[in-house]
């Protein structure tokens, strides 16, 4: 089977854009067949202007990026979108001088992205899911994945929704490294029981697993996968078939290459499907989805320059690890 044959199509999700860096993309489908891609942007990461953008598409075919979320006194970071059981889009980002400042806010979409609420701040304490997207889990809560970054400390956390209470559960570490893991990526392997996948500093330079068998409220403390990760983001979806597709920088040491695995015995052990980018420079910080129509959603920062977004089909996946 010709790995190329899993690609269905491949785009930017912009051609020109009045900013000079782009990073932290996330996708939802906000109704069958078309998609949000937010990331942040502007002169640097970190820099002031730096703002949330937004485009709309279909794949192949996308609207001119608009801003839709920033803040006069510091820049923004990491947006997630989420869409709910009722069909509201959240987008979730944070606004601080930096990752140990920053603060959680949201706004909702009634209209499928159209238009977007005023900013609501989360209480402190509260960042709400710090890069991949939140899942709803067999009793109906969200859980988010979050992390915090102090100066010497990453560690990870959950943030439970219940009826828009919001709970916070952890920490969860890798046991004698502090500053360990950051960004977790949940899956709930089955009813209660979550599985999250972190991205892990050069120390560890492996991508990290923790499992909570009581609905996200209690979790084990960080292990090693077989995947390497050099300190980058990563994403991953649970399919329908019950597997799960991961996307990674398949190195400890380099952002290059970013690659997809798939694993169908809940993360035990993987099989590598394919290489998205192999040439020099940054290719990272993935969001993976699966789409309606069954087809694997991935968009990814493309050298700081683009996002890109690329369609695998899910059957040739499940077909590639039996």
């Amino acid at each position: 089977m010709a790995m190329r044959n899993i690609i269905v199509s491949e785009d930017f999700v912009f051609s020109r854009a009045p900013f000079s860096e782009s990073h932290a993309s996330t996708i939802v489908e906000a109704e069958e067949g078309r998609f949000l891609v937010a990331f942040f942007a502007g002169t640097e990461e970190g820099n002031r202007d730096v703002a949330i953008w937004l485009s709309k598409g279909e794949g192949g075919s996308w609207d001119p990026p608009l801003r839709i979320a920033w803040d006069e006194e510091a820049p923004c970071w990491n947006p997630v979108l989420f869409k709910d059981v009722g069909g509201r889009i959240y987008l979730f980002y944070k606004i601080g001088p930096s990752p140990e400042t920053w603060s959680g806010v949201y706004t909702i979409s009634e209209n499928n992205g159209i238009s977007w609420s005023n900013p609501h701040y989360l209480a402190a304490g509260l960042l709400g899911p710090v890069k991949n997207k939140p899942i709803i889990i067999s009793n109906g809560e969200i859980v988010c994945g979050t992390s915090v970054e102090s100066y010497k400390a990453w560690t990870c956390w959950v943030e439970v929704v219940n009826r828009q209470r919001w709970e916070r559960f952890g920490p969860i570490y890798y046991e004698g490294i502090n500053k360990g893991v950051i960004q977790p990526s949940i899956v709930e392997l089955s009813s209660g029981k979550l599985r999250m996948f972190m991205r892990s500093t050069e120390m560890i330079g492996r991508i990290c697993s923790a499992d909570s068998s009581d609905y996200g409220r209690t979790w084990s403390r960080a292990i090693t996968t077989g995947l390497p990760n050099p300190n980058s983001g990563i994403d991953c979806v649970k399919l329908r078939s019950g597997i799960i597709a991961m996307a990674y920088n398949d190195s400890a040491i380099s952002r290059s290459p970013l690659s997809v695995s798939a694993s169908s015995d809940g993360g035990e052990t993987w099989k590598k499907i394919l290489d998205l980018e192999t040439a020099e420079g940054e290719f990272s910080y993935p969001s993976v989805i699966q789409g309606l129509d069954g087809n694997v959603h991935i968009t990814y920062t493309w050298m700081r320059k683009r996002i890109k977004h690329v369609v695998l089909e899910s059957e040739e996946i499940e077909g590639m690890i039996g």
